[in-house]
């Protein structure tokens, strides 16, 4: 009981520096070891990862998810709009449907790097990514894998935009665009385009996951994963 009243003064009089030291300790404090602690960061990731990716990798993995779905680039709205107007409803949709095919072209080529990334945690970053936010974990995979990502899904991109005939649908649609009155040219960079989109849309799906383990006792679906993840609710 006076261990119990100790740490009770000890949190109403402590800074935010001094919570997070304390939070550092829950823990082992609670049997759960650093190594465990890491596993389990790197089981939650690997879960989702093989999850979320695998889903977007396969056809309409992009187009039918209304979460993430690529639109056009705001210089190519416009041309969307119009061909709408006049009638070319179904030219706009393919022209949109091929841009999600390049994304789930590329996005098969993200498990082998999202897996490094989940190798190469630290005891300290799986404690910093447990006690933080609800997008921790993602946030930290953001920055260990989107230049890497980038470098791998642009050429993936480029060719599977040839691949299945974007370039001809967009030369087409662009082109009819620029027989209507008072219309000017647009010629976006479809390959960077897509393939920023491609990683937005791989992002939110893994944040999406690590919120539902972290706040849905059910998502936690092996034993370390609901010891390590207890350690925050």
């Amino acid at each position: 009981m006076k261990k119990f009243i100790a740490l009770g003064l000890i949190l109403l009089m402590s800074s935010c520096a001094e919570l997070q030291t304390i939070a550092g300790q829950l823990p082992q404090t609670y049997g759960v070891t650093d190594a465990e602690i890491g596993s389990g960061l790197r089981q939650a990731l690997q879960f989702g990862i093989e999850k979320e990716v695998t889903k977007l990798a396969e056809q309409d993995g992009f187009f039918k998810n209304e979460l993430i779905r690529i639109g056009l680039p705001p210089e190519l709205q416009k041309v969307d709009k119009t061909l709408r107007d006049v009638g070319l409803s179904s030219l706009a949709d393919e022209g949109l449907k091929v841009l999600n095919r390049a994304a789930e072209d590329a996005v098969q080529e993200a498990i082998p790097i999202f897996t490094d990334a989940v190798k190469g945690i630290t005891f300290t970053d799986a404690r910093n990514i447990l006690l933080g936010g609800d997008n921790s974990a993602t946030v930290y995979l953001t920055g260990k894998t989107e230049q890497p990502l980038y470098q791998k899904f642009n050429p993936i991109i480029t060719n599977s935009l040839n691949k299945v005939g974007a370039t001809e649908v967009w030369s087409n649609i662009i082109a009819k665009y620029n027989t209507l009155p008072l219309t000017s040219k647009v010629n976006p960079d479809l390959p960077d385009y897509v393939t920023n989109e491609a990683l937005k849309g791989v992002y939110f799906m893994i944040a999406e996951e690590e919120k539902e383990i972290r706040n849905n006792i059910v998502a936690r679906t092996t034993d370390l994963l609901k010891r390590v993840f207890s350690l925050q609710d």
